[in-house]
């Protein structure tokens, strides 16, 4: 390495430790990608109400027939819409 590029670059980590960089990118993100983020570092594990959800949306699952039922009473406007304020 060049001894120019050696040097700035121990300066530029001497000023800034890796979680203050971390820390800056952090507040660059979009909401959305916090969100991301914050999944990645604290997984949060399904609960019943998660597995039920996964295992109804399953091929052959419950939530299928209700789903193409639901699809058919649309067609048919056989569903109730909200009204919009």
């Amino acid at each position: 390495m060049h001894s120019v590029a050696r040097t700035c670059v121990y300066e530029y980590t001497a000023s800034m430790s890796r979680v203050q960089e971390i820390k800056a990118a952090i507040e660059q993100l979009s909401p959305e990608e916090r969100c991301e983020l914050a999944t990645l570092i604290n997984p949060m594990e399904d609960d019943d109400w998660d597995r039920q959800i996964k295992k109804g949306a399953e091929p052959g699952g419950n939530w299928i027939g209700s789903w193409k039922r639901l699809l058919r009473n649309t067609k048919k406007e056989k569903v109730y819409r909200f009204q919009n304020p």
